[in-house]
């Protein structure tokens, strides 16, 4: 099968199989795939099967995420729509050379950015993770807390989650001090709410009678 990125020249280019991401209209039989961070994802899922590599993409995709978060010029990068082709391109793949990301995952990168979708990244990161968990029969958890987990806490959510559903579970872990305590999981559709924030809107609902 043909490689779906390639390098022609600079700059980066879109064959057959993810040039037509951009121009499908919608979705592919599949909620993970909806969209257009899904159906970029669900391109780059593809290739990294085809690579043997989704453990090694997924990793890098983490990183990738981790890097969004801790940097203000990486986010800026990935947000701004105003940052020429080229100079995108360049300062990505050096993104991914310092953080030693696999050569699928750098080249999927160029490729965002020569497409000026960069700002689809976290989209694009959920949809993959959630597509390499379900290619291990595992259930992906979006888990939001007040503080960060302690690696000892992680291990004990995905036990009570894997004793409520059935099934190995992966989690995607995110920070939001906003949440006032607890947690906010999302499993699917299905969203399992403990925060204090949520408690306290719903008491104040009721309160207005």
């Amino acid at each position: 099968m043909r490689h779906p990125f390639a390098w022609v020249g600079h700059p980066w280019v879109m064959t057959r199989k993810v040039d037509r991401v951009d121009s499908s209209s919608g979705n592919q039989g599949s909620s993970i795939q909806a969209g257009l961070g899904g159906r970029y994802a669900s391109a780059l899922f593809d290739l990294a099967v085809e690579a043997r590599a989704v453990d090694r993409v997924e990793q890098s995709l983490t990183a990738v995420r981790d890097a969004l978060a801790a940097s203000r010029d990486f986010a800026a990068l990935a947000a701004s729509p105003v940052i020429a082709r080229g100079q995108a391109v360049k300062a990505v793949l050096a993104t991914a050379d310092e953080l030693g990301l696999d050569p699928t995952t750098r080249s999927f990168l160029g490729v965002l950015a020569e497409n000026r979708r960069l700002s689809a990244l976290p989209k694009i990161i959920r949809a993959f993770r959630a597509m390499a968990a379900q290619h291990r029969g595992e259930t992906t958890a979006e888990v939001t807390s007040a503080h960060p987990l302690s690696p000892e806490q992680v291990d004990e959510l995905k036990q009570q989650l894997r004793r409520r559903v059935g099934r190995e579970v992966t989690v995607d872990l995110a920070v939001d001090p906003q949440i006032l305590g607890g947690l906010v999981v999302r499993i699917g559709s299905q969203m399992i709410d403990s925060s204090i924030r949520t408690r306290l809107n719903a008491l104040a609902s009721a309160m207005k009678g």
